[in-house]
């Protein structure tokens, strides 16, 4: 296809198609309602019900389910866009934003880019092409060479020349996938290879290069925007520095680490590298900051970026107005031109994931989800809690995408003050059915290194994941929970009782046998009488005074009780045979253990298990082979990340239930390991 020039007369936009999904669909739509913009959605199968599907005016179907399917099919999305009458495409960030054929695509469409011009996401497409060309315009950056085609001793030099240690990274996309780190030569094949394939999964381009590891650095970047009237503005710097696997997690600004010299050095590069390639639109330019001061660029990200809203919060800026307005030829505005930046603010990206699990994504379905927030997709007016969502109670995260819920931001007129409202706001949030990593982000938020500014990208590894993503709720909590689980039970079958409904389940006139429930966490006894209640979990005394009981509706109860002289209410949202806590001290999930349990299937010792549902992407062993504690058995891939499945123990592969390609659910076998050669009857 030819190029077309990007808009430079003003022009009215009616109408907007997001290619994308989740909370960024509906922090877009909220900016386009706003403005009069009639909004169009397109969707998955799999995101047939998600709620910015509903938000949209009208919607259209992708058919299928992944993202090469559905999302990353730009003749789909343009389609979809031509049908629905849009007159613009807004690409949000991730899948299709930084695609310059996409881009093109949407203009010989005749439908206006919500984004910078074709040419510039040319330029900056490839992290390779983008550092040769800041290191023209005079922006300083690191040692790097591609991995292209490179096997053997040509990616032995390769990476000898970059020096180690290194990154593995993805040439065409981001937000951590297609990275690898490296810190011996003998791991180097193996890192480009599933970088590779992680990158050609998520982004369909798996173009890889090396680039030199600075230790411990922070990830700053710079938020910047261009008109097509020659106007090019930085708007301040964010400091994203506490990352997982190459994934930022917290994210705020300005940055604790930059002064105002700093600040001015970092924005002029910034500026350099837009006006190197006459950007037009919202961007991001990255760098890694030194501790002696000394910053590099790292990419230039040519949309709007996840941590958008702090700029925002500083800013008084909504920068998906300013894209719009730029995308249909109007010039920054005067406060765009000359921004002030006031308070602070922090963003962190809550995820159905387990920390403590090797930061295990979760699916399934979300049971309650409740933020205490003073706004959703907007500025607070004063000091305040923002949320932009992607999910609600009742919706199925699934397998096939990010498993982000949602991002939740606080803005203060000091950085404390904002970290504090936001961990205050995260232990207080109703998160039902799935695993988080809240815990994790309130410890963060609270804990003094953090709220010293001492934050790099070495953070979580080296305060340690056994104190940062330990459950906010200690053990004398938790039992506390389990009893307060079991009283809420018996209270929702006493309400449901046809006589005496107003009695406490237990209470007793004269002495008997305690009640008793099971749960995973242990066994609770409970009893009433005249003197009160009198509790234990596994025999152990648990010491409260139940002062209220009041069933709220069907599955949920509140609890009003007093231990150790302190009065607190716990709410329980009982769901199945799980009960879920809430309280002052944290939340608690604790499952019901059924009186007589079934029969289950016997699974052969050395069984390799799937931890999620996914997709097998790679078998790295042989039936018979022997292997290595920790060796790579296979890689399952799930959620657009790929995880690793290694061998616990040394042995033999007796047996391989998978191939590539295969599709699992949780739970399902996936290779057998005995620690002996001779074969196991159970494996088959």
């Amino acid at each position: 296809m030819g190029g077309v020039p990007p808009v430079t007369d003003q022009r009215t936009l009616r109408s907007v198609l997001v290619a994308n999904r989740g909370e960024i669909a509906r922090r877009v739509f909220a900016t386009a309602r706003a403005m009069g913009l009639r909004t169009v959605a397109v969707y998955s199968d799999a995101d047939a019900d998600a709620p910015y599907v509903a938000d949209a005016d009208v919607a259209v179907r992708l058919p299928g389910n992944t993202p090469s399917e559905t999302y990353l099919d730009a003749d789909l999305v343009v389609a979809a866009a031509l049908r629905a009458g849009a007159d613009c495409v807004h690409p949000g960030y991730g899948f299709l934003s930084e695609n310059a054929d996409f881009a093109r695509a949407v203009q010989v469409a005749g439908l206006v880019f919500v984004g910078p011009s074709v040419e510039a996401i040319e330029a900056m497409g490839s992290k390779l092409a983008a550092k040769e060309l800041m290191q023209r315009a005079g922006v300083p950056t690191l040692p790097s060479a591609d991995a292209t085609g490179l096997v053997g001793v040509e990616l032995e030099k390769a990476a000898a020349d970059v020096g180690y240690p290194l990154l593995v990274k993805a040439s065409f996309g981001g937000g951590g996938r297609g990275m690898r780190e490296v810190r011996d030569p003998s791991d180097l094949a193996d890192a480009v290879a599933g970088a590779g394939r992680e990158a050609a999964s998520a982004f369909g381009n798996g173009t890889v290069f090396l680039e030199r590891l600075v230790e411990r650095p922070r990830h700053v970047e710079v938020q910047i925007f261009g008109d097509s009237h020659g106007h090019t503005v930085a708007l301040f710097e964010r400091e994203c520095s506490i990352q997982r696997r190459h994934q930022k997690v917290v994210e705020e600004a300005p940055s604790p680490a930059v002064d105002p010299d700093l600040r001015e050095r970092l924005q002029d590069a910034a500026v350099a590298a837009a006006r190197a390639i006459d950007y037009v639109g919202a961007g991001t330019v990255e760098f890694l900051l030194d501790d002696g001061g000394d910053f590099f660029f790292l990419e230039v990200n040519t949309r709007l970026q996840v941590e958008h809203p702090v700029t925002e919060a500083v800013t008084g800026l909504d920068l998906v107005r300013l894209q719009f307005d730029v995308a249909a030829g109007r010039p920054l505005p005067a406060e765009a031109l000359t921004p002030t930046l006031t308070g602070c603010a922090i963003e962190v990206r809550l995820y159905a994931e387990d920390p403590s699990r090797n930061w295990l994504p979760q699916s399934g379905r979300l049971e309650d989800f409740h933020v205490p927030a003073d706004t959703e997709f907007r500025l607070p007016t004063g000091p305040g809690v923002r949320l932009d969502s992607g999910v609600a109670s009742g919706v199925e995260v699934g397998v096939h995408y990010d498993p982000m819920l949602a991002k939740v931001i606080a803005w203060a007129p000091d950085r404390t003050s904002a970290a504090l409202a936001l961990a205050g706001a995260l232990q207080r949030a109703r998160l039902h059915g799935l695993t988080t990593n809240r815990d994790l982000l309130v410890r963060v938020l609270r804990s003094e290194a953090f709220l010293a500014g001492e934050t790099d990208t070495g953070f979580l590894d080296r305060h340690g994941l056994d104190l940062l993503a330990a459950p906010l709720v200690d053990d004398e909590g938790r039992r506390r929970h389990a009893v307060v689980a079991a009283l809420a039970g018996a209270a929702l079958r006493r309400s449901a009782a046809p006589a005496l409904a107003g009695l406490p389940s237990g209470w007793r006139n004269n002495p008997t046998a305690p009640h008793t429930t099971v749960f995973d966490a242990g066994t609770v006894r409970y009893s009433f009488d005249r003197s009160g209640i009198t509790a234990d979990l596994d025999a152990a005394p648990v010491p409260l005074t139940v002062l209220g009981t009041d069933v709220l509706r069907p599955g949920r109860v509140r609890l009003e009780v007093e231990a150790d002289g302190l009065r607190a209410t716990y709410e329980v949202h009982v769901q199945g045979d799980r009960s879920f806590v809430d309280g002052p001290d944290g939340s608690t999930t604790l499952v019901e253990q059924p009186r007589f349990p079934e029969p289950t299937a016997k699974v052969a010792p050395g069984s390799l298990t799937a931890a999620m549902p996914g997709t097998v992407s790679r078998v790295a062993v042989v039936e018979g082979e022997r292997i290595d504690a920790g060796q790579l058995v296979l890689v399952l891939e799930a959620m657009k990340m790929e995880h690793p499945v290694v061998a616990p123990a040394a042995g033999v592969v007796q047996a391989l239930h998978v191939q590539v390609g295969a599709q699992v659910e949780t739970g399902a076998t996936l290779a057998v390991v005995a620690d002996t050669e001779e074969g196991n009857s159970d494996a088959s």
